[in-house]
C-alpha cells in the first residue's frame, strides 16, 4: 500500500489546486483591467514580465531539484500577477522580472514548494524589491492616464499615502481628500498607485465572487478592513491623522491585501477565531506602519509579520477534539 506524506492541514475538499488558482486569477481580472484603463497598455508588459519571471523561477527550482513540473497548475501564474499588481507602473522592466524570481525560488521553492512555504511570495517579493530599490518602489508612481484624479491627486502625481507620510499637500489640496468627490475618486481608483490596488471597487467585486464561492473566508477581509478603518476612525477624532477612516480603507493595498494575499490558504490559520486574530492582528500592524513607521504603507509588512505567527496561531486557537473537555 503506498502512503503519501504531505504538509498539514489534511483537509480534503473536492477542489484541485489548479482550479482555485485559475479562479482567483479570474477573481482580480477586473482590477488587471482597470489598471490598464487607468496606467495604459505599459501595465500589460509588466505583468507579462513577471508572470513570465516566475514560470521560469518555478521551472528551474523545480528542475535543480527534480520535482515534477507543476508550472501550469496557477500558483506560480498567480504569484506573478500580484507581485506586479505591487509595483508602481513607471518601474523598470527588469523589477518585476528580479521580484518574481525573488518570490519563487526564496519566498517559496527554497521552503519546499507549494505548500510548505511560511510567507506570502508575492508579498515577499514586494518586501524585497522595496528594501533593495526603496526609490523605484515609493517615488517612481504615475498618476492615472484616464479617469478624474482628485484635487491633491492632480497636484503632486504622489499616492495619498506618501503625501500624508510626507506632508508635501498644501491645506486646499488636503481638505479635499475627505471630500465626496475625493473619496468616490479613491473608490473608483482615479488615484496614484502600484498596479492593482487603486481601485478599490474592482477589487471589492473579484473579492465578493470568491467569498460567494466560498473559496476564502470573509473573517480575515472584513477583521482586517475594519481594524483599519475603525482604528483610523479613533486616531482622526484625536487628531493624529487627519483623515478620517473611510479614507484609509480606501487607500493604499488594504483590499488587494485583505482579499488576495491574506487570505492565502497555505499563510493563514485555518480556525475561524485565528482568522479573526490573523486579520485583527494586520490590521493593528498596518495603522502601526501607516502613522509611525518609516514607510507610507503598511499592508505588505503586517500580513508578512502575521504570516510568521499563523503556526503559532493555529497551535494555540485548537478546534476542540471529539469528547475532550476544555
Amino acid at each position: 500500500m503506498k502512503l503519501t506524506a504531505s504538509v498539514s492541514p489534511h483537509i480534503h475538499k473536492n477542489i484541485s489546486t489548479k482550479r482555485i488558482m485559475y479562479t482567483v486569477i479570474l477573481a482580480l481580472t477586473p482590477a488587471f483591467l482597470g489598471a490598464i484603463y487607468f496606467f495604459g497598455i505599459r501595465v500589460l508588459w509588466l505583468v507579462i514580465i513577471s508572470c513570465a519571471g516566475a514560470i521560469a523561477a518555478e521551472a528551474l527550482a523545480q528542475r535543480i531539484r527534480k520535482k515534477k513540473l507543476t508550472i501550469w497548475d496557477g500558483s506560480a501564474l498567480l504569484t506573478g500577477i500580484l507581485l506586479a499588481f505591487n509595483i508602481p507602473v513607471n518601474a523598470p522592466f527588469w523589477i518585476p522580472l528580479v521580484g518574481s524570481f525573488f518570490a519563487i525560488l526564496v519566498a517559496k521553492q527554497a521552503f519546499g514548494g507549494l505548500g510548505y512555504n511560511i510567507w506570502n511570495p508575492a508579498l515577499a517579493g514586494r518586501a524585497f524589491l522595496m528594501a533593495s530599490w526603496p526609490e523605484i518602489m515609493t517615488n517612481k508612481w504615475s498618476a492615472p492616464a484616464s479617469g478624474t484624479m482628485s484635487g491633491i491627486q492632480a497636484i503632486t502625481n504622489a499616492t495619498p499615502l506618501t503625501i500624508l507620510k510626507t506632508g508635501t499637500a498644501d491645506p486646499v489640496a488636503m481638505s479635499q481628500f475627505g471630500s465626496n468627490k475625493g473619496i468616490l475618486n479613491l473608490f473608483l481608483g482615479a488615484q496614484g498607485g502600484c498596479l492593482g490596488e487603486t481601485s478599490a471597487l474592482l477589487l471589492l467585486i473579484g473579492g465578493i465572487f470568491l467569498i460567494a464561492i466560498k473559496y476564502i473566508d470573509w473573517r480575515i477581509p472584513l477583521s482586517f478592513v475594519g481594524t483599519v478603518g475603525i482604528l483610523m476612525g479613533i486616531f482622526h477624532l484625536a487628531g493624529v491623522t487627519p483623515v478620517d477612516g473611510i479614507f484609509h480603507i480606501l487607500i493604499g493595498g488594504l483590499f488587494l491585501g485583505a482579499f488576495f494575499m491574506a487570505t492565502d490558504y497555505v499563510t493563514s490559520p485555518i480556525t475561524h477565531r485565528g482568522r479573526w486574530i490573523f486579520g485583527i492582528g494586520c490590521g493593528v500592524i498596518t495603522v502601526l506602519i501607516r502613522l509611525w513607521g518609516g514607510y507610507p504603507e503598511g499592508v505588505c509588512y503586517s500580513i508578512l509579520l502575521m504570516n510568521c505567527l499563523t503556526p503559532l496561531i493555529d497551535r494555540t486557537i485548537r478546534p476542540k477534539k471529539l469528547g475532550e473537555q476544555r
